[in-house]
Parts: C-alpha cells; structure tokens; sequence
C-alpha cells in the first residue's frame, strides 16, 4: 500500500509531505483548490508523461517520491528481485526540471519512466472519473470481462497467434502476386549465376592474378636489372669483385710486420668478398628463373579483364564477386523452389489458423462464463445503488470474420425499466445512470485487483442524496480489505472514511500555494459542514455533519 508521499515544487505547492494508512481516505477541498494536484504528483511518479508546466514557478525542478509496503505484493517484491533491487521496501522517486527533462529513480537505482510504469501496475489501480466514457465502447467491454476472466496470458497468445498467422497470409499472397515478376527475376538470376559460373573466379585467386601480372609484365625490366648487378659485382676486369681480390693481394703483399697493422683491415675485407659472392650467387639464380612468358603474360590479363568486366556490370568491386556469386545462386535457388515455399507455407497458415481456432473457443467459453459472472455482480451492485428495477446484461456474440482477441463481440447491454427490451448501454442510459454503472463495474473488477491500493478518482459525479451514502459504503468496504484513496465532492461519501485529506489553496499578495491536512474528528466535521452546507456554517449543519460521521464510523466498528 502507498505509505508516504512527498511533493516538492509541483503546481502550486511548495513542500508537502504526507503520510497514508490503510482503509479508505477521502481526499476533499473547494473547488479549484487542488485535488487533482495530489493525484498528478502520484500519476508522475508512477510513470506518466512528465511536463515541465507543472513545476511551481520560480523552481528549477519538481522532486516527488512515494513509498509503498509490499509485504503482501509478492508480485511486486518479484519484480524487484528480478532486477536485483531491494525487496524490503519500494521508493519510486521521479525528477522534473524546467526543461521538461525527466529522471527516475527505483529503490535509489537509476531507471526508467517505462519502469515505473511497469512496476506501478502491481502497486496500484486508478479509476478515473470519466471512466463511464468508455463504457460506451466495446473494447472496453471486451477489456473487463477478459480481465474478469483472468486469462491475459491466453489472449496475448492468441493475439501473438493471430499475427503470425495474417503473416504468413500476406507472405503467400505476395508470392503468387507477384509470380510474373518473379519468374523475370529468375531468369535474369540465370543468366547472372551462369556467366559466373563460367567466369568460375576462385576464392583468392584475384589477388594470385594481380600479383602474377605484376611480375610478368616487368620481367624484362627485372633481367636487365639482375644482370646489370651482375656484371657491377662480377665482371673479370672491373667487377667489384675482381677489385677487392686485387686490393687484398696489394696489402698481402706488404712485409708480415706491417700486414699485421692492416690484419682487421684485411679480415674484414675477406668476410665481405665472401659476402658478395654469394650475393652473386643469389642474383644469378633469380636471374635464371625470371619468367620472361609474354603468352602467359597475356592470358593472365585476359583472365584479369574479364573479372574486372563483369564485377563492373553488377557495380562491385572485383573482389566481391566471389560473395555475389554465392547470393545470387542462393537467391536464384529460393525462386526456383518458390512453388515448393508456398506450399509449405500454406500448411504452416492453416496449422496456426487450427490452432488459433482451438485456443480462440476455449477463451470464448471462459468469456461467456466471465459474462455470466459479471452480469450478476453489476446487477447486485446496481441494487445496493437504487437501480433495482434495471437489468444489467452481458452479450457474448459470435463474430463473422477472426479477430486478433478471438471469434467474440462482448457488448453491455441494459434495460432500465420493467418490459423494457435491452438495448446497447449507449442507448438507454443517462448520464447519472452511466456514472452508477460506470461504478458498479468498477467496485467489481476492483475486488479483483491484485494490487492494495485503489484511487477513485470522482467516480461519485452524478450521483447524490441516498445513492450518494451507498457509494461510500461500497468504497468503505473496500477499504477493509486493502487501501482506497478517493477524491470526492460529496460529504456522505467522506464521511465513509477512515483518514479524511483535506486539501486548500492559500493565496497571498504575490504567491499562491496548496496545504493538505489529515483532518482530526472536529476537522472533519467542519469539513462535512462545508461540504454540506457551503461557507457559512449554521448549528444546524455542524449537528448533521456530526450525524454523518458518527454514523460512518459506526458502520467501520461492524
């Protein structure tokens, strides 16, 4: 349950900082006051869509924090675990700053407004004031009595279902439409793949070719080269080495005690004639094996022109057509199995549509039994609201065509006097009776809420007098079990409460702010006084306001 909320620099309120307890709260206040303040501070931490017009004017930013006890939400304290955050306790902190830039905060991790959102799911449940709008639509009814139902996880398998399925219907039905384009394609995929495969370039052997080229097209340039160095190293009369032979002859020839002063000399001298006769060797070898094959030279760049020819066809580089060769074969392979792929595809839509069909019946007899179930549980309700003679009735009607939630149209249905046909919710009810439907709906999914803490957001507008009561009571009772929260105008609902909020704004010179107060007893029967009776408050007013919640706390005590 919601244990503490703190605002700071939201609207008009400077710092608030409250504290929540469990059963009902009746959140009150005049008109304009801010009520709906309280409720978009919490929606904000919850996860909804920030807004820098919302921070108080003059403040950088808008900070709001709320603590919820999930000692009995295990699915709450799972998701927690999940993510590796505490489980002890769930502090959802949300930051707005003037820029209308968000940051958000899960149990002191950063996180994600998603994740709040997410996770607020299992925490708590809003039901807005103009909830009965949507009651005239019929994927709402659809929404509540799958939700009655309790089987989600089924209809988003059948709706995961329902896709593949118009997948794979749009996939055949593009390949037979398109048959004349794909046997064009396949015969220009033919002729591509067979001028490859003639071409029949082997992987690595480009990079051979230009290296081979390379070499063929400078070997005579490399002989002359090989031989000129040759002749400079060896040539008998002025080679290199027939001048270092005759140098070390020269100094051989000196007296033995002044050889010794050219010993290193004459050493280093011997090692380099050693040297380069063998490097005369070396280049005597090569010279011999240079490949002087102008045939060779021209096949080779034939082979070299008819690579770069064809990879300029298909505006690649020579060296990605070893790659499109095994593409377009693949492609050209797909196409010509394509009978063979419809074919199968065709079984695999008509197994999924069998399938489809299956799970989509078993949902529809859970959803007629769901229809049964809430049909009698608004109707109870609808008595316990003065609507005793109106008849509340859920169709369940088959569809013609398959749709992602299944093979069913679910509309409310309602007579509102005795002998009267039922006819379409839209059409019969008013706008009062809409508001107590809108309701009786509501207490009955919110009895099936997984979450502790329930908002009521007005969902008592159009209602007054005795019904007005009876609503309280219903919002009391279920406040026993768990946590409500309810914005309301009207004093037989407030009286109702456990803890009664009440919220007024402030107004000075050149400010503007909102207060909120848990109201003490004789707080709270100025307020119902109020409520009652307006600003003036007459002995008469204060003793029924007395009354009021007497009578409301009585009713807590059974």
């Amino acid at each position: 349950m919601l244990s503490q909320l703190s605002i700071r620099h939201y609207a008009i309120v400077e710092h608030l900082e409250l504290e929540f307890h469990q059963g009902m709260t009746a959140i009150t206040g005049e008109t304009g006051a801010g009520k709906s303040i309280l409720l978009g501070a919490l929606s904000l931490c919850l996860g909804e869509r920030a807004d820098a017009g919302s921070i108080r004017h003059g403040a950088a930013q808008a900070d709001i924090s709320a603590r919820f006890d999930i000692r009995e939400l295990p699915a709450a304290a799972a998701w927690l675990a999940e993510r590796n955050l505490d489980t002890e306790d769930c502090l959802l902190r949300r930051v707005v700053t003037a820029s209308g830039r968000s940051k958000a905060w899960i149990n002191g991790s950063a996180s994600t407004a998603a994740d709040l959102k997410a996770l607020s799911e299992l925490l708590i449940e809003v039901h807005g004031q103009h909830a009965h709008h949507s009651l005239l639509r019929e994927e709402t009814h659809l929404h509540l009595v799958d939700e009655l139902a309790d089987h989600q996880a089924e209809v988003t398998e059948l709706r995961q279902m329902y896709r593949q399925w118009q997948a794979l219907r749009r996939d055949i039905r593009h390949r037979r439409d398109n048959g004349a384009e794909r046997d064009a394609r396949s015969q220009l995929l033919r002729y591509q793949v067979d001028e490859l495969d003639q071409l029949a370039l082997a992987d690595g052997e480009l990079a051979q070719l230009e290296s081979e080229q390379t070499e063929l097209a400078h070997a005579d340039q490399l002989l002359q080269i090989a031989q000129s160095a040759i002749d400079d190293c060896a040539m008998e009369d002025r080679g290199a080495l027939s001048r270092l032979a005759s140098a070390v002859q020269q100094l051989g020839s000196l007296p033995t005690e002044q050889q010794q002063r050219f010993k290193s000399a004459l050493a280093m001298m011997e090692d380099a004639r050693i040297q380069l006769e063998e490097a005369v060797s070396e280049l005597s070898w090569h010279h011999a094996h240079i490949d002087l094959d102008p045939s060779r030279l021209q096949l080779v760049e034939e082979r070299l022109g008819s690579v770069h020819g064809i990879a300029r066809k298909h505006y690649i580089a020579p060296e990605e057509l070893v790659a499109l060769h095994q593409r377009l074969a693949d492609e050209l392979e797909q196409l010509e199995g394509g009978d063979d792929t419809i074919a199968a595809l065709e079984e695999q839509a008509e197994a999924l549509r069998h399938q489809w069909r299956e799970l989509a019946g078993s949902i529809s007899a859970r959803r007629m039994e769901s229809a049964r179930i809430m049909a009698e549980r608004v109707q109870e309700q609808l008595r316990f609201l003065g609507m005793e003679k109106a008849r509340f009735t859920v169709e369940v009607v088959p569809r013609e065509t398959p749709q992602p939630e299944g093979l069913d149209q679910i509309q409310f249905m309602m007579s509102a006097n005795p002998g009267q046909p039922s006819r379409p919710l839209h059409k019969v009810a008013s706008g009062g009776e809409l508001s107590r439907i809108s309701l009786a709906i509501q207490v009955v999914t919110a009895q099936l809420s997984p979450t502790s803490t329930l908002v009521f957001d007005e969902v008592d507008v159009g209602i007054s007098g005795a019904t007005a009561e009876i609503v309280g009571q219903l919002l009391q009772q279920l406040g026993h079990g768990g946590q409500v929260l309810c914005v309301t105008h009207l004093p037989q609902v407030a009286a109702q409460a456990h803890q009664h909020l009440h919220i007024e704004k402030q107004t000075g010179d050149s400010d503007t702010r909102t207060s909120m107060l848990i109201l003490d007893h004789k707080g709270r029967v100025k307020e119902l006084a109020r409520m009652l009776g307006g600003i003036h408050l007459s002995p008469q007013t204060l003793a029924h306001a007395r009354e009021m919640l007497k009578s409301g706390q009585s009713r807590q005590r059974h």
